[in-house]
């Protein structure tokens, strides 16, 4: 019998996943798998890349997980530098196109993985393709600005955007030696909490050196005679720059789909079933930063583009093209990041998620620190806690602290999986030794805090 072909569009953590999956559990004469990726690299963490060009990662192919060479070792057939132009769904083929030659090819599947990620938000505005601005998502990304770092002479960075990306990416140009400002159109830098935890964010963030307007709407990047970027300019003022890293966030990568007919959701992410089945169309999977997800808490679709959820989806696609039986349930939106020594976490639902979905929800927040107050080097730390009003259901929690801290949001996030109440986390048997914690772990102190505010 003819081996059927699986063609995995995107060679990074969902796809390369899925067809490493599949091929664990079908051999090259039961299952051919051809793989497209456009860039110079396979199957690496591009969440590494701001500590790359921050010099914590000193080289990049530390952040490469697995090599072309590698996928193909596993008999993979993964195409470097091959873009796919188009889906035809109803002839089962996909056509690409040679980066290097312009050379364009059909090639038919039985079975087609989409793994094509996300792009930076770049809006569309006067001199947003100048020389000197950079957005970060892809390793040719970061490439891209080290060598035009190398090539710039000032040292005046300013950062576009203050969510995750962001804020790591100002981390990194300070480290770097730049002067750094960061404007944000919001009230408070990162967008993922609530603008009262934010503003712990943005004290942090003034402390460092980092100058961080808030407010600011950015309307155009002024240029030099040379066309290289030379300033930011909002609404009210303009702001020097000798490099623009864009870290307003990013949305799913889905042209080709859209173009093909597949569903998208209303962040523009694909929309799949239970097993990552792209719905309505029984031979075709999707997973990673092209997808939305099943909120376990508010029981909407979302964007979370993670790549730990990519790996998992990879996992649930190859192990149900290889013949087995995997699905990928939901998420519940945990994420942790760093400014420096400030580290910051979430979790659940923020007060306007809760508000957007109909829930009444109580608040508690408390200050506490990373070990025990008198352990030297306890350190402050503060954790606020929603609640739902009446039956005390925990929706969501958030995190801003020093070392020790991001971690914590781990227990919040099992308690919201398994749906406990506040009241209840209160019982949970923690670890506890002077150096890790106090007595009563913070994240415990909010839950009796957040259970006094259900039953008052």
């Amino acid at each position: 019998m003819e081996a059927e072909r699986l063609v995995v569009i995107g060679g990074d953590a969902a796809g390369m996943s899925a067809a490493s999956q599949a091929r664990r559990l079908k051999g090259p004469d039961e299952l051919e798998i051809v793989a497209f990726e456009r860039s110079h690299f396979s199957s690496y963490s591009a969440c590494g890349i701001p500590y790359w060009v921050g010099g914590d990662v000193p080289e990049r192919d530390d952040l490469i997980a697995r090599t072309p060479a590698e996928h193909r070792e596993r008999v993979i057939d993964l195409r470097m530098r091959t873009e796919v132009t188009e889906i035809d769904t109803a002839r089962g083929r996909v056509r690409s196109r040679d980066l290097e030659s312009g050379d364009e090819t059909w090639t038919g599947y039985d079975k087609l993985v989409i793994a094509t990620g996300a792009r930076p938000v770049r809006p569309p505005l006067p001199g947003m393709d100048a020389p000197g601005v950079h957005g970060v998502q892809t390793l040719d990304d970061g490439q891209a600005l080290l060598d035009g770092l190398a090539r710039t002479q000032g040292r005046r960075a300013v950062v576009v955007g203050a969510g995750y990306i962001g804020v790591e990416m100002a981390e990194a140009m300070l480290k770097r030696g730049y002067e750094v400002t960061v404007l944000n159109r919001g009230e408070q830098p990162m967008a993922t909490l609530d603008p009262d935890m934010g503003r712990l964010v943005h004290e942090a963030m003034d402390g460092l050196g980092i100058t961080t307007v808030t407010g600011a709407e950015v309307t155009k990047i002024l240029t030099a005679e040379d066309g290289r970027v030379r300033a930011v300019a909002t609404e009210d003022a303009e702001y020097p720059a000798d490099v623009v890293v864009l870290g307003i966030g990013v949305e799913p990568e889905t042209t080709l789909a859209d173009a093909a007919g597949l569903p998208l959701g209303v962040y523009g992410g694909l929309l799949t079933d239970l097993a990552m089945r792209v719905r309505g169309h029984e031979n075709i999977w999707a997973g990673g930063d092209c997808v939305e997800v099943l909120d376990l808490v508010s029981g909407r679709e979302r964007h979370v583009p993670l790549g730990t959820h990519a790996n998992k989806h990879g996992q649930v696609i190859g192990a149900n093209v290889g013949g087995g039986y995997g699905t990928f349930p939901g998420v519940v939106g945990t994420a942790v990041s760093k400014v420096c020594e400030l580290e910051i976490a979430r979790t659940g639902l923020r007060e306007k998620d809760a508000r957007e979905v109909g829930l009444q929800y109580v608040t508690a927040t408390i200050e506490s620190t990373n070990s025990a107050g008198y352990y030297p080097g306890a350190a402050l730390m503060t954790v606020k806690m929603l609640a739902e009003r009446r039956t005390g259901r925990l929706l969501g929690v958030q995190i801003v602290g020093r070392e020790g801290s991001a971690k914590r949001v781990d227990i919040a996030a099992v308690a919201l999986t398994a749906g406990m109440t506040v009241e209840q986390m209160t019982a949970l048997d923690l670890g506890y030794a002077p150096p890790f914690s106090p007595v009563w772990d913070p994240v415990l102190v909010a839950a009796r805090r957040a259970t006094r505010a259900v039953h008052g």
